[in-house]
């Protein structure tokens, strides 16, 4: 065998081995992923949104929304690969696993997509996306409210100490362009919410619900420093005793990627939560009291 045919046939064998290993790893990953998701609710790992991945309990049903609802917005949102891990900001990986599943939303590259920013997140791309521009708007702690419609229209906001002001962008030389509705643009308006809101101002601004009446959409938030927020993204009713289950997803400490969360307490069900023998919501990483329920207006 010549020289050029034996390293031809050296990096064949080369590359069969890292394929090799790389399929290794990847199944390696899939059985790591799926020892915190219950067997019977994975029903389908390759899928790639909530309602298509996760199945629902013997006895329960999920409801049927309008394409343009929230609900539906939430239990469709595109997931990453089941595989896929929680990455902080800076591009370190969350060593803490409690994922069920990553949500396809970046983080960005500053530590500000954090717990009640990813939720405002995603009410601001579901509103965006129906071009619902006036429905956007959040408030920052001191009460000021930022309104989307206003940012997009060329006002930006002067913060002097603790007082708050709209003031009139002036429009690009040789433009009379006073509107700028792109993506771009609603991108800077979020890291402006992301730098002057948070769970405080988001729990002030919302409206609470009982318990019994949750819906997808709903926020599980404890306003404070620290506090923490999780949104409801899927749920589904007892065809006989009409109780409750869902799931729950949350960014958090540093700013990390969106994701779904594992119910540590009730393995056979994971991700699904029980409303019927909830004292309180015991999420990996905070616990929440059963009044801390909230609902965007």
């Amino acid at each position: 065998m010549n020289l050029k045919l034996a390293f031809k046939f050296s990096f064949i064998l080369f590359f069969i081995a890292l394929n090799a290993c790389a399929q290794s790893n990847n199944n390696e990953n899939m059985s790591n992923v799926v020892k915190t998701i219950s067997k019977n609710i994975l029903s389908n790992p390759a899928a790639k949104t909530v309602i298509t991945r996760f199945s629902v309990p013997k006895s329960y049903e999920r409801q049927t929304y309008q394409a343009n609802s929230f609900q539906y917005y939430l239990t469709n949102f595109p997931l990453q690969d089941i595989s896929a891990k929680v990455y902080y900001f800076n591009g370190k990986e969350k060593q803490n696993d409690v994922c069920a599943s990553v949500f396809d939303i970046d983080v960005g590259k500053k530590d500000l997509q954090q717990c009640a920013d990813a939720i405002m997140r995603l009410r601001a791309e579901y509103l965006y996306a129906q071009k619902e521009y006036k429905k956007i708007h959040f408030n920052f702690v001191n009460g000021f409210n930022a309104e989307y419609d206003k940012w997009a229209q060329g006002n930006r906001v002067k913060i002097v100490k603790n007082t708050t002001n709209w003031y009139k962008l002036a429009p690009a030389k040789g433009t009379q362009k006073q509107e700028d509705y792109s993506y771009k643009t609603f991108s800077a308006y979020l890291e402006l919410v992301y730098s002057y809101a948070g769970t405080l101002s988001l729990a002030k601004e919302m409206k609470k619900i009982a318990l019994e009446k949750l819906e997808i959409g709903d926020v599980f938030i404890k306003g404070g420093s620290p506090g923490h927020a999780v949104i409801v993204v899927d749920m589904a009713i007892n065809k006989t005793t009409g109780n409750k289950i869902f799931m729950i997803a949350q960014s958090y400490m540093p700013a990390q990627s969106i994701h779904l969360l594992i119910n540590e307490n009730d393995k056979n069900n994971s991700p699904w939560y029980d409303l019927s023998d909830m004292d309180k919501l015991y999420s990996p990483e905070w616990t929440f009291e059963k009044t801390d329920l909230k609902r965007f207006e």
